[in-house]
């Protein structure tokens, strides 16, 4: 479900951005300019998958338990914050169709390289934030939905075709005031999530001291409940429960941050099955604020 939100969101931005100039640079009938555009596409994608594989070489050479924790902790505060920075900002341009047909015409005014940046730095921002939205997404709850990537993706390109080249007037502001509701519920998690694991860094590298404690049995918890078991009792009910979860020889409840259903909660919404109350104050606060904005950005009217 993550992964088709962002695709679809991402995805539907760059092709909005894509599709009006190409449209755009069709009227003027100027040679050379749309093979520049599809270079500028081609080589944005290229460059989002070197972003991306420079992310993950970054995070596995860590190797240090307690590191790859804090790196953890960092990265999600940063994609929130990336995640907040396209709610507020970016998502106010998309649909600009004018804004974006006047930076063409000063492209091709200037050369006909000049759509060939236009294009790819338009398109590497978007590129670049579904590879930091994903690997986020991913660090959470340990699992990629291909079907949700491509579906969000087709989805995407679908709509932006309609939109821009067969001229359908289709309001697309509902498409990006829910998925950005979304993105408000997903910000919030994520930045739950590096709370907990800035709490894995501290236990991890024998620094709780620094918080005033000597053992991770000291944190305070509204709630530590669904532990995974080694053994069932007769009062459990199997279909309840997964066997053998991430290499883990317990059995998991589907309702623990690491179940079947566990697992999407704690991805989307910020869900944990033992946080700390600074992890659950932050969730509050963070959602509480994305809201605020999402309601100032999109009233009900």
């Amino acid at each position: 479900m993550n992964e088709f939100i962002i695709v679809f969101r991402e995805t539907l931005e760059a092709t909005l951005i894509v599709g009006i100039i190409y449209v755009f640079l069709l009227k003027q009938q100027i040679a050379g300019a749309l093979t520049k555009l599809w270079m500028g596409v081609a080589s944005s994608i290229i460059a989002s998958l070197i972003v991306a594989y420079l992310i993950l070489l970054g995070q596995q050479a860590l190797g240090n338990n307690s590191l790859q924790a804090l790196f953890e902790a960092i990265f999600m505060f940063i994609t929130a914050g990336f995640i907040w920075y396209v709610i507020f900002w970016l998502s106010k341009h998309v649909s600009n169709r004018a804004d974006l047909e006047g930076k063409a015409q000063d492209a091709i005014t200037s050369s006909s390289w000049g759509i060939f940046f236009v294009v790819f730095f338009s398109i590497i921002r978007e590129g670049f934030e579904t590879v930091v939205f994903l690997i986020g997404s991913f660090s959470v709850t340990g699992s990629f939905s291909y079907i949700g990537f491509l579906s969000g993706m087709l989805l995407a390109i679908l709509i932006g075709y309609l939109i821009v080249v067969q001229g359908k007037k289709i309001d697309i502001r509902p498409f990006f005031k829910y998925t950005t509701l979304l993105l408000v519920f997903l910000a919030s998690g994520m930045i739950a999530y590096g709370t907990h694991e800035v709490e894995s860094y501290l236990a991890k590298s024998n620094n709780l001291g620094l918080i005033g404690i000597e053992s991770k049995s000291e944190i305070n918890r509204p709630w530590d409940i669904l532990e995974p078991k080694k053994v069932l009792s007769e009062e459990d009910s199997k279909w309840l429960y997964t066997y053998n979860i991430k290499g883990k020889e317990k059995y998991t409840h589907l309702l623990h941050d690491s179940g079947r259903v566990g697992v999407f909660f704690k991805g989307f919404f910020g869900y944990n099955s033992n946080p700390n109350y600074i992890e659950l104050i932050a969730w509050i606060i963070s959602l509480f604020l994305g809201l605020r904005m999402w309601r100032r950005f999109y009233p009900a009217s």
